[in-house]
């Protein structure tokens, strides 16, 4: 089982939204895929909720039962967990990001966001098992503040991943239904988006992207 965290210590960066895309997106090929929700909010679970499809599984937990969490998940057959993190709760992301084999930090192209980043960096480095990805997210469709703000994360020693995430409203759309942007609005631009993204995470853990359904 390979176990992605989502963390950010500054509120409002799409780490839910996130969290959730990749799972579908990862469910669509065949994997077996648990969405483990730490943040008191719930909003994942709250997602899981509006639903309608039974998969993926959404469970919330506590910050000192992730690992435990996580281990019935292995043995129970799941091919990828996606823990979501509360902002500000720094207990939930020492914890996913030590359980991790890849920590995403989504960031937004601003200078607020850009301001909070290496405070989660230092949050994440010395407890994940390799260099954490910072995702730009909710980019606008015009100008190149992405590109900046890509150039300051690197000048930070921080990974950008290759692959950022435009601002769309069908995220909002997608959520208020229980859905996401792939079953949405599956020929759309966030959906593109998400599947892109998806498979560059794939590819930096090491994880087939796809697994091959029973005959």
């Amino acid at each position: 089982m390979q176990t992605l965290a989502m963390i950010a210590q500054k509120g409002g960066t799409g780490k839910t939204t996130l969290a959730l895309s990749l799972a579908v997106a990862a469910e669509a090929e065949g994997l077996t895929v648990l969405v483990v929700d730490l943040d008191p909010q719930a909003s994942a679970c709250r997602w899981g909720d509006r639903r309608t499809a039974g998969n993926p599984a959404v469970i919330d937990a506590q910050p000192a039962r992730l690992a435990a969490a996580l281990a019935k998940a292995a043995q129970a057959g799941v091919d990828l967990a996606i823990v979501d993190t509360p902002a500000r709760v720094e207990q939930a992301a020492a914890e996913a990001a030590k359980v991790a084999d890849l920590v995403l930090i989504p960031c937004k192209p601003s200078i607020l966001d850009l301001e909070t980043l290496r405070t989660t960096a230092e949050l994440v480095q010395g407890r994940a098992k390799r260099s954490p990805l910072v995702v730009l997210n909710a980019v606008p469709a015009q100008g190149t503040r992405h590109e900046q703000a890509a150039e300051a994360i690197a000048a930070m020693g921080l990974t950008v991943c290759p692959v950022h995430i435009g601002q769309r409203v069908a995220f909002e759309y997608a959520a208020q239904a229980g859905q996401s942007v792939t079953e949405y609005e599956p020929d759309g631009r966030a959906a593109s988006d998400v599947r892109h993204l998806y498979n560059a995470i794939c590819q930096t853990v090491g994880m087939s992207k796809a697994k091959e359904r029973a005959q």
